[in-house]
């Protein structure tokens, strides 16, 4: 489907769990297409498909990964899907998905990229001995964690701070971060 010249493109988010980030976009007036997860339980699609979205879940389990991605794929075709932002799906996507999407999938990730790619960010930063913390939305490329950061959002490490006090508050700045940075990439 051809983008129209003026109008946001229309997006398409994979959660994998309870979709607060996914929440945050459609409360900010991002024009949802379709909810998507590889966990047809994730509490996300319910809040989701009680405000009248689109959803699709699939698990890859005992279809393996190739089969799956093909059906996500055409689900967020078939929704008119434009741009994927990735809200808290916890599986990587294999590299000829993401080329088929080249450019057109974004990520919020809970560091200040890119520092501390991967898991267990907030522990790692705070190991370190980091002053701040905080997240990045990026554009996803077959390396992980490494695609050009779009925006990123400092949150400082208080004394006394763990893991899970850390992730709370680095969680307020991604629901502020993401709609903001989503919004001014669907409009280019």
């Amino acid at each position: 489907m051809p983008h129209e010249a003026g109008r946001p493109k229309r997006v398409g988010v994979l959660i994998s769990g309870r979709g607060s980030n996914m929440m945050a976009l459609v409360e900010a007036g991002i024009d949802v297409a379709l909810v998507a997860s590889d966990k047809p339980d994730a509490p996300g699609l319910a809040w989701a498909r009680d405000r009248g979205l689109a959803t699709f879940a699939l698990s890859p389990k005992g279809i393996g990964k190739p089969a799956y991605e093909a059906a996500l794929d055409t689900a967020l075709r078939d929704a008119g899907v434009e741009v994927i932002a990735l809200a808290g799906y916890m599986r990587l996507l294999s590299d000829a998905f993401v080329a088929a999407w080249r450019g057109r999938i974004v990520n919020i990730h809970p560091s200040l990229l890119p520092n501390y790619k991967g898991l267990d960010t907030h522990a790692r930063a705070i190991d370190a001995g980091d002053a701040e913390a905080g997240c990045s939305v990026h554009i996803v490329t077959e390396e992980l964690d490494a695609g050009e950061v779009l925006g990123q959002q400092a949150v400082p490490i208080l004394p006394g701070d763990d893991a899970d006090a850390l992730a709370a508050r680095v969680l307020i700045a991604e629901h502020a971060l993401y709609p903001r940075v989503l919004a001014e990439f669907v409009r280019q």
